[in-house]
């Protein structure tokens, strides 16, 4: 009869660790999902970068603005890059 109480023992010791081993898997899936949010928020709310080169439309307004062209090559170089 002492044989009986001791599988029946093994079993509930057995049923215990599977049960923690259960928690311990839920808890790390929990972990990776929080991490994996995480990492998806900070990416959503970080501006991007704007393009290292300006575009030459910019670089024509920077230079009429800098005083480095006169009016008339401003409005003519703005003709050129339109197209027109």
């Amino acid at each position: 009869m002492g044989h009986d109480g001791g599988m029946m023992e093994d079993g509930m010791m057995g049923m215990m660790g599977g049960w923690m081993l259960l928690w311990i898997l839920v808890g790390i899936a929990l972990l990776v999902v929080a991490v994996l949010a995480a990492v998806r928020l900070v990416r959503h709310h970080t501006p991007t970068q704007p393009d290292a080169s300006p575009s030459a439309q910019e670089l024509l307004r920077r230079r009429y603005a800098a005083g480095e062209i006169q009016r008339e090559e401003y409005l003519r170089a703005q003709r050129d890059l339109s197209g027109g």
